[in-house]
C-alpha cells in the first residue's frame, strides 16, 4: 500500500507532494531490509518513478527525499534489475559529482544530494553485478579518485569523503582489475595515504616520524569513520605488495607506516572504534612490506632521552639491567628506542586473546604481524621478548597455568583451531630465536610439541633463521629448578611391550637385531 501511494505522486505530483509522500516513506522504512515478494513490481516501477523525477529542475530537497527512497529500495537485489541502466547510472553520478569536470565543491546546499547518491551508488554496486560492469565501462574508480582530490584538507565534507571512499572499497573488494588501476595508474597509494593524513591532522617532525599530542582531545566520529574506509581501501588496494614489492616504492610505504604508526597512538570517540581504528591499521600493516616496518619503532628525541636517563636513576639496581622503562610522560622504551607502537600492538593481541573467540579473524592478524616485525627487527624481537618472556621466576607453576600473556599464548599452542595454534607457536619461537631449548624453558614440552615435530626438531636444535646472540637471561630459581625438570621425557615400547625412556628402548631393539644377525 505503501508502495503504490508512493508511485501515485511520484507519477502525478508536483514536487513538493512528491517530496512528503517519500519523505515519509523514508521515515517508514529506514530499518528496513527485507521487503515483501508480493510488492516487487510495486517497488521496481517506484525507482523507475524516481529516476524520471531526477532528471526533472526539482528542488534540492526533493531530490533528498528521491535518493533516500532509492536507497533503502536497493537493499532489494530483485527491483535493481530493470533499474540499472547506463543512463540510470549516469544520473546518480551527476547528482554525486563523479564527472571529468573541474567544479570544485563550493556549494553546502548541493553536499547532502551528493551523499545521498554516493549512498545509493554503495548499494547499487553492491547489490548488482550489471553495476559493476558499468562501474568498469564508466571508469568509476578515476571518477572516485578525482572526487577526493576535491575534497582534500576540506574538513567540513567528511562525509562525502566517507562514501566516496567506501565505494572505491566495494569497487576494489570485487574486481581484482579496479585494485591494480587504483595502485598503478590512479595513484591510489599515496592519494589514501594523504587522506589519512588529513583525518588524523598529522604533523611530521620528520620523514617518517609525526608529532603525537597524549593529551588532545579524540578523534571526531566522522573523522574515525573516514580513517577507517580509507584504511579499508588501501588494504584492497595494498594486498599483493608483500610479493611484489619495488625498492622504488619503499618510501611510499614507510610514508604509510608512519601514518599508521601514528594511527595506533590515538584514540576514537569510543573504546568501540578505537578498537576498529587499529584492528584495520593492524589488516593494513600485514601488507607493507616488512622492512618497511622499521618506521614503526624511532629513536628517542633528546630531551626524552634525557628523560629517560633520569628515569633508569629512579629505578632499583636490579630492575636498571631490564632496559625497558616508563617515561613520565607514558612513552614506552626499550634499549633507546621508542617503543610505543609496538606495546599498543601487544595490547591489541591480548586484549583479542581474552575476548576468547573469532581467534582466526580477530587474533591471527595481530599474531602475525608482531611474528614478523619480531622475525626482521632485532629491537623490536627483544623488546617483545621482555614483556611477554621475561626473565622465568615462576618455576613452580606449569607454563599454561596463569594470567600472564606467556600463560595466554602457551594455552594457544594446544588450540583446536590449527591455524591459530601454529601462529602462537611459531610466535613464541621466534621470540626465542627459534632456539628449541628456549622454547621448552617457557613453554614445556607438551606444548611446542606440536611446532617441534612440524619442523622436525623434537630431538633439539634450532630453526633456519639467523638471530644475534643476547646474554643469559636464566634467573637463579630456574638454574636451581633445571636439574629436576625432567618430568618429560621421550618414550618408547620395549620389545615385552613395556614402556621405557625411547634411548633405551631403541638399545634393545639394536641388541635384537645384532643377534638375529649372528643368528643367521
Amino acid at each position: 500500500m505503501d508502495e503504490e501511494r508512493a508511485l501515485y505522486i511520484v507519477r502525478a505530483g508536483e514536487a513538493g507532494a512528491i517530496e512528503r509522500v517519500l519523505r515519509d516513506y523514508s521515515d517508514k522504512h529506514r530499518a528496513t531490509f527485507k521487503f515483501e515478494s508480493t510488492d516487487e513490481d510495486k517497488r521496481k516501477k517506484l525507482c523507475e518513478g524516481i529516476f524520471k523525477v531526477l532528471v526533472k529542475d526539482v528542488p534540492t530537497t526533493c531530490q533528498v527525499s528521491c535518493l533516500e527512497v532509492l536507497r533503502i529500495l536497493s537493499r532489494d537485489k530483485k527491483v535493481l534489475v530493470p533499474v540499472t541502466t547506463k543512463e540510470n547510472m549516469q544520473i546518480l553520478l551527476r547528482l554525486a559529482k563523479l564527472t571529468e569536470s573541474d567544479d570544485s565543491l563550493e556549494k553546502v546546499s548541493e553536499f547532502p544530494v551528493i551523499v545521498e547518491s554516493l549512498k545509493c551508488l554503495c548499494n547499487i554496486v553492491f547489490n548488482s553485478q550489471m553495476a559493476q560492469q558499468l562501474s568498469l565501462e564508466l571508469n568509476l574508480a578515476a571518477k572516485l579518485c578525482n572526487l577526493l582530490r576535491k575534497c582534500k584538507d576540506r574538513k567540513f565534507i567528511n562525509d562525502i569523503k566517507c562514501f566516496d571512499l567506501r565505494l572505491l572499497f566495494v569497487l576494489s573488494l570485487l574486481h581484482t582489475d579496479i585494485r591494480s588501476q587504483l595502485r598503478y595508474e590512479l595513484q591510489g597509494l599515496p592519494l589514501l595515504t594523504q587522506v589519512l593524513e588529513s583525518a588524523f591532522s598529522i604533523k611530521w617532525t620528520d620523514e617518517y616520524e609525526s608529532a603525537i599530542d597524549h593529551n588532545g582531545p579524540p578523534l571526531s566520529p566522522q573523522e574515525t569513520d573516514c580513517a577507517i574506509e580509507a584504511l579499508k581501501a588501501l588494504f584492497n588496494v595494498t594486498v599483493d605488495s608483500w610479493k611484489v614489492h619495488k625498492e622504488s616504492d619503499s618510501h611510499q610505504f614507510r610514508v604509510m607506516a608512519a601514518v599508521l604508526r601514528h594511527c595506533l597512538l590515538i584514540v576514537g570517540p569510543t573504546e568501540d572504534k578505537t578498537e576498529e581504528l587499529h584492528s584495520n591499521a593492524v589488516n593494513l600493516l600485514s601488507n607493507v612490506p616488512v622492512s618497511c616496518l622499521d618506521v614503526l619503532i624511532c629513536p628517542l628525541t633528546h630531551e626524552e632521552t634525557a628523560q629517560e636517563a633520569t628515569t633508569l636513576d629512579e629505578l632499583p639496581s636490579d630492575k636498571t639491567a631490564e632496559k625497558e622503562t616508563v617515561l613520565k610522560n607514558n612513552t614506552m622504551v626499550y634499549n633507546g628506542m621508542n617503543m610505543e607502537a609496538i606495546h599498543v600492538l601487544l595490547n591489541f593481541m591480548e586484549k583479542r586473546i581474552d575476548k576468547g573467540s573469532s581467534y582466526r579473524e580477530g587474533l591471527t592478524p595481530v599474531l602475525s604481524l608482531l611474528t614478523e616485525c619480531s622475525r626482521a627487527h632485532r629491537n623490536i624481537r627483544k623488546f617483545l621478548k621482555d614483556q611477554v618472556l621475561p626473565p622465568l621466576r615462576d618455576v613452580t607453576n606449569r607454563p599454561e597455568v596463569g594470567s600472564t600473556v606467556r600463560n595466554k599464548l602457551v594455552r594457544l599452542m594446544t588450540h583446536v583451531d590449527l591455524g591459530v595454534k601454529q601462529i602462537a607457536a611459531e610466535f613464541l619461537f621466534v621470540l626465542c630465536k627459534e632456539r628449541v631449548d628456549s622454547l621448552l624453558k617457557y613453554t614445556g614440552y607438551g606444548n611446542a610439541a606440536g611446532l617441534l615435530a612440524a619442523r622436525g626438531l623434537l630431538a633439539g636444535g634450532r630453526g633456519d633463521n639467523w638471530y644475534s646472540e643476547d646474554e643469559d637471561t636464566d634467573t637463579e630459581e630456574y638454574k636451581n629448578a633445571k636439574p629436576k625438570e625432567e618430568l618429560l621425557k621421550p618414550m618408547g615400547l620395549k620389545p615385552d611391550g613395556t614402556i621405557t625412556p625411547l634411548e633405551e628402548a631403541l638399545n634393545q631393539y639394536s641388541v635384537i637385531e645384532e643377534t638375529s644377525s649372528d643368528t643367521d
